[in-house]
This record gives structure tokens, sequence and C-alpha cells, in this order.
């Protein structure tokens, strides 16, 4: 029996780590690992966001059809169950609030479990008890001046890196290790950076700042248009956020070291991976949503947000190779229960990533599919983003539906009205990744067939998922 570590880093851009082409932020211990890994070029988002992305990982379903902003589903088996039943010992190690807190139920399955406190609005700290803000209430996210105050409570004692998050709970998981890691394990770590607020410790910041800025410092950016930030204090915004993306990269080399200085790494598929990307000021946005006073509305899910990085090491691989195959979260289970020898629950929608990365099958699907929840969404206006190939289509839902609101918790556990922008589903988009990786320029008048392909291929699927009928007829036309 062999081990199974999976880290999941929130909020981590493809685009910012070495191994997939960037040029200018430091990601040694993540390169390091790619290059005895397999690289994924083609992982996507499936569920959006935060937790819709850890039902899919835990449960190896695309939840987007039936799971909204809401607790892991006690009728749906999950990975750490089945592990358990095969034998392994199972360990949590979170520092993610969203999906700890509450009666969210992702524990569940897990032998043992670690919740490190304190990240975001985690009422964790109650002083100081009027701590002053980083930056004007304007170019703080609306409704997160409290989340940001409870941050600052939270973090008001820490004095050295390792009181930072991610060290924080690469430590735990790495004590944890120490006393487990004799036995077969599956280990689960999940931390919140380089997630908002963007606060690395100042020498991982000066590494990409301006010396000479002296401007407001907009660590918790607003979910909306880029336009309330100047130049200078996006291009600040930026540099904090290389720096979350190297913090994090320090300390899961110190646990991956710690997992080779315990003789253990050769014995262990490794899988490093996130949920989304972020938008930092490109097509005009922060965020990867918009918050505003009317409510709640998902924006489009462009390359930035929904292509992201995936490396799976397996043991004793010491040569690294770029795999062409669309993967995604509920890819996660499968494969692992494959490599483990656990008995498959018959429940999950993903495809194992073995057969790929063992060169027995070139592809398990040719397209992938990024979205939040549809179910809770009936009538459309959540825009659905399809890649196949060079192609990528956003979908709202049929033109003729009316918008209609509900309630979502999505993006922080606060509820809010969903809304459509504007007054009608928005129509369709058609880009064309090779000519125009930045998504510029629609081209769907001009490549009609195109996009309906692409939609037939999202609809066949959401037939095969067993969508229901009152959520999947709203998307049947382009």
């Amino acid at each position: 029996m062999k081990n199974v570590v999976v880290i999941i880093s929130d909020t981590m851009r493809r685009d910012h780590l070495g191994c997939y082409g960037n040029d200018w932020i430091r990601t040694p211990n993540l390169d390091r690992l790619a290059a005895e890994a397999s690289i994924f070029d083609n992982a996507y988002a499936a569920s959006f966001p935060t937790v819709p992305n850890r039902c899919d990982v835990m449960t190896g379903q695309f939840t987007f059809i039936d799971f909204d902003w809401s607790p892991l589903p006690a009728d749906k088996p999950v990975v750490a169950e089945a592990l358990g039943r095969a034998g392994y010992t199972t360990y949590f190690c979170v520092d993610t609030p969203h999906i700890a807190r509450g009666q969210q139920n992702f524990f569940r399955g897990f032998s043992a479990y670690d919740w490190i406190r304190g990240e975001e609005n985690d009422n964790w700290k109650s002083a100081p008890a009027d701590p002053p803000l980083p930056s004007s209430e304007a170019k703080i996210r609306y409704g997160g001046v409290n989340s940001v105050r409870q941050y600052i409570r939270n973090t008001s004692w820490r004095r050295e890196e390792q009181d930072y998050f991610p060290a924080r709970t690469m430590m735990t998981a790495a004590r944890w290790l120490e006393d487990n890691y004799q036995q077969p394990f599956f280990m689960y770590v999940d931390t919140f950076d380089p997630h908002e607020p963007f606060d690395p410790p100042k020498w991982y910041a000066d590494l990409y700042a301006d010396p000479n800025y002296r401007g407001e410092i907009c660590y918790y950016p607003n979910y909306g248009p880029a336009d309330v930030y100047t130049e200078a204090e996006l291009q600040h915004m930026r540099a904090l956020y290389a720096g979350e993306v190297s913090l994090v990269d320090t300390w899961v080399g110190y646990l991956l070291q710690r997992l080779d200085q315990l003789g253990v790494l050769d014995e262990t598929m490794v899988i490093f991976t996130t949920d989304h990307g972020f938008y930092l000021g490109e097509h005009g946005l922060t965020g990867k949503s918009l918050i505003q006073q009317q409510g709640h509305a998902i924006v489009q899910l462009y390359e930035e947000v929904a292509h992201i990085p995936l490396l799976i090491r397996m043991p004793e691989q010491t040569t690294g190779k770029r795999v062409s195959a669309y993967a995604q979260p509920p890819d996660l289970m499968p494969t692992i229960l494959q490599f483990s020898g656990a008995p498959d629950p018959g429940t999950m929608h993903g495809a194992s990533l073995l057969p790929i990365i063992n060169g027995e099958r070139q592809s398990n699907r040719d397209f992938a599919v990024t979205t939040a929840s549809l179910a809770h969404d009936p009538n459309g206006g959540r825009p659905v983003t399809v890649t196949k190939g060079n192609w990528c289509l956003v979908h709202f839902g049929s033109p003729d539906a009316p918008p209609v609101s509900h309630v979502t918790s999505i993006v922080d556990d606060e509820s809010r009205d969903a809304v459509v922008v504007g007054d009608r589903i928005p129509p369709p988009e058609l880009y064309d990744l090779a000519e125009d990786p930045g998504q510029q320029q629609n081209v769907i008048g001009e490549h009609p067939e195109i996009a309906r392909e692409l939609h037939a291929d999202y609809v066949k699927l959401l037939e095969e998922l067993n969508m229901e009928e009152k959520y999947l007829r709203h998307r049947r036309e382009l």
C-alpha cells in the first residue's frame, strides 16, 4: 500500500508558477516537484468556487449539477471513507475556513483532522476591537470591512514567518507525519493562501514590489471593476499576490522535504492543485465575481480563473513530463482509488488519470466545463465556460429565459441575492485561445459552427450526468 498526499492551495494562478512558464515569481519548490511529476497543461476547474470545488475533489463528481455553496451531502460517498475502509489512516489539515467551520461536514471519513484557525473572517480572536483598515473602504471588497477587521484581529500576534498560515498548516501536517508515517496514510492538506487577504511577510512582497510605492495597501480587493484602483495600486496588489505565491511555495517545500526526510516520499503519490485563479486587473476586473450592493453575480470564468495547475508525482518518479489531456477535480478521487486499490463506490463522474500518466491512454475526455452551481440557477444567468482545443465558449443560458434571483452563500458564507448582470441573460461568447489567449475578441459571429459544437458537448454532458430537466431546459439553446 502506497501513501497519498493531496495539497490544495486556494486561488493559485497557474500562470504564476515557474513550471507553467512564469519567469518572474520564485517558486523553486513547486518547480522541483514538477521536474519529477506529470504536469497537466489542460487542467481546468469544474465546480466553482471554493466549497463546490472541494465537493468535487471529495466525491469525484461534477457537483455543479446538484450542489451549491453548502455542507458536504451526507449521502455522497467520499474519498476519505473509501480509503479508510481500505486500511489507510486518513488525515485532514486545513486552514481554509469555509470548509471547516459550522456543519460543513468536510471532515467526514477522516481518522483525524486539524483546523488551523484564523483565516479571513473566521471568528477566532476578539482583540484589537477596532483595528485601523489598510486602505479606504472603497478599495475593500463590498461588504468586506468586517472580514478585514476580523482578519487583523486574528493575525495581530504574528511576529515571524512561522506564524503565517501556510507555515502553520504545513508544520502541523509535518508533525502529524512524524507520528504516522510508518503506516499507510492519506493526507489531505488545504491551505487558503494565496487567497486574499494578500499579506505575505514583508520580505516576500519586497521581492516584487516597487520600493518607492507609497500608496494604500489594497490587500482585500474589490470583486468588481478594477478601475477603483490606480495602476500603481494594481501593480502593488500583484506584488502582494506574487509574494503570497512564493510564501506558499516555501512551505509546500517544507512539507515535501519532511516527506523525504522521513523516507516516505518515494512511497507516496503527491498531488498539488488549486480550485481557481483570480483576476488582478485582467478583463477590467479584480476578484473572481461581482459583489455589489444589489447582490452577487458570477462573471465570465476566463483562463485566469478557470485554467488551473495540476501536478501529480508518482512514487519513485524522477523525471517530469507534460501531459496534454484534459483533467478536472472530479478526476482526483478515481485516480487516488485506483492508485490505492480501494474499491470504486460506483458514484463517481470523473475518470482515473493513472492510465494517462502511465501512457496507456491519451485522454479521458476532449473538453472541460467550468461553472458555479447550475442546480440553484434554474433560468440561467451564471456563465459556464466550455474549453475544447483552441476554443473557449462562455454560455449563460437560453437568451429568452427570464432572469430569476435566488439566494447564495458564494463566496464567503454570507447570504446574498444571486443576480444576472443587466436585465436579461447575456449572449454567448467564443474565443480562439491560440490567436487570442487573453480572450479580448469575441468571435462567435465568425465561427457559429464551433460555438454550436461546444454547446452540444456541454448539453450532452449535463444529460449524461442526469441533470434534472427543470435546470437543464434553459441551457439547451445557444
